[in-house]
């Protein structure tokens, strides 16, 4: 089912590895504005490829890349690799770190209807068009998008494990994340990764907007390259982890809404035609609040903070138009609720609305509401990964920004070059 190869990728110099940390970059929905300045100051950081400034972006990002091939300031490798990849992380209050093992590689951008790739949740549609435009003129990704696979028996593991011993790099990332990269050439051990791949489904963890600009890019590209067997529009480039084990991490992503028409009063007591509304006593403390009941949420307004709970009976109010499998989320109900109902925003324009900000950090949260710049916060409470798998089966989508896996990937590792002459290769050789 999914058709994955090895990348002949681009990557720093080797005069540049003792100090890749500081060529890296988060990725391009993640990176906060003073990060980008911070990132900006570095003529060679990634981040002037994956979040390039300026009036035309897009042109610019090719004008970076175009300079950078030429001064070898990015090499490409001569064969095609997978490339494995560690994250070695601990959670708050943990003492033991964990390891998400994975490799990169590429995989053709199936359409979502050929549910080959399957997604859990919606797109921002600007974010969508920029991830297009940026590809369109550089056909370059910088940074991978994340993608799950069931392999209960771990029959790459060994082979990963085999690769790491050697690394390529290894670095402490903005997330004070171990990073460690290292890569597989042996073509008969690439062959056993595509094997393995070739009978699943790939459930998309992180990535949604790139990927649906991949796939954007492919279907426009639909004529092109006749008698060509592997077309290098076809592919995109994916970080793959097994679902077996204790790496995937889910954190929430808390929503923020600026410019309420409604005074705090009566935002409040529309609030409470649904939910039970109760003063919670410290801002400061509702971060680390246990939401345990489905359906409940924390609010911060002006310089005081609440709970809400959804009322007893309310849930079989709602007239959702979201399927059974959605309509029971937290985030669903959040988005019908409070963003539909009560402040009068319809589902699909949520998705374009300057009014609502995706945030996962609580101390940002705090700051843009107590600063104004917000003028309220709802704080949620993680997924679990087997919601998220029951929603990707279903065939439907949640809201957007429902899932934050963390670790994040690491962007300005690796470069997949989706030039044809920059991709091809006798990809015939990991077949055999």
């Amino acid at each position: 089912m999914a058709e994955i190869l090895p990348i002949k990728a681009w990557r720093y110099h080797d005069k540049f590895k003792s100090n890749i940390d500081e060529l890296t970059a988060p990725l391009f929905d993640v990176v906060s504005e003073r990060q980008r300045d911070l990132l900006y100051q570095n003529p060679y950081n990634s981040i002037h490829l994956s979040v390039p400034k300026g009036p035309n972006p897009s042109k610019r990002a090719l004008e970076t890349l175009e300079k950078w091939k030429k001064n070898q300031i990015i090499v490409q490798d001569k064969e095609p690799g997978i490339y494995v990849y560690y994250q070695f992380f601990r959670l708050p209050g943990e003492h033991d770190s964990r390891c998400r093992k994975g490799f990169i590689a590429q995989i053709k951008a199936y359409n979502w209807d050929e549910k080959i790739i399957l997604r859990h949740e919606n797109t921002i549609v600007h974010a969508v068009n920029d991830r297009i435009d940026l590809l369109k003129s550089t056909k370059i990704q910088a940074s991978p998008t994340h993608g799950l696979y069931e392999d209960p028996n771990n029959h790459l593991e060994k082979y990963m494990d085999e690769a790491i011993a050697n690394p390529l790099y290894e670095l402490e990332d903005y997330q004070g994340v171990r990073e460690v990269l290292g890569v597989i050439r042996n073509p008969s051990i690439i062959g056993k990764f595509l094997s393995v791949l070739e009978d699943k489904q790939v459930i998309l963890a992180d990535g949604h907007h790139r990927l649906e600009g991949a796939i954007e890019y492919r279907n426009s590209c639909k004529n092109q390259l006749e008698g060509e067997k592997w077309k290098s529009h076809d592919y995109h480039m994916m970080y793959f982890t097994n679902t077996n084990g204790n790496h995937l991490k889910i954190l929430p992503t808390h929503r923020l809404f600026k410019g309420l028409k409604m005074t705090k009063e009566n935002f409040l007591a529309s609030l409470g035609d649904w939910f039970e509304v109760k003063k919670f006593p410290d801002q400061d403390d509702l971060g680390s609040y246990a939401f345990h009941k489905p359906w409940s949420y924390g609010l911060l307004i002006e310089e005081e903070s609440y709970l809400l709970q959804l009322k007893s009976g309310k849930y079989d109010l709602i007239s959702s138009s979201y399927p059974g499998v959605i309509k029971k989320l937290d985030l669903a109900v959040l988005h019908e609720l409070i963003f539909n109902k009560i402040l009068g925003i319809p589902m699909e324009e949520q998705r374009s609305s300057a009014n609502i900000k995706y945030e996962r950090s609580f101390s940002r949260c705090i700051h843009e509401v107590q600063t104004g710049k917000a003028s309220f916060a709802i704080i949620t409470r993680e997924l679990e990964l087997n919601q998220v798998l029951e929603v990707c089966r279903s065939g439907y989508v949640m809201p957007q920004k429902s899932t934050y896996f963390y670790p994040k990937a690491l962007g300005g590792l690796l470069f997949a070059s989706i030039k044809q002459d920059e991709f091809e290769f006798e990809y015939e050789t990991f077949l055999k």
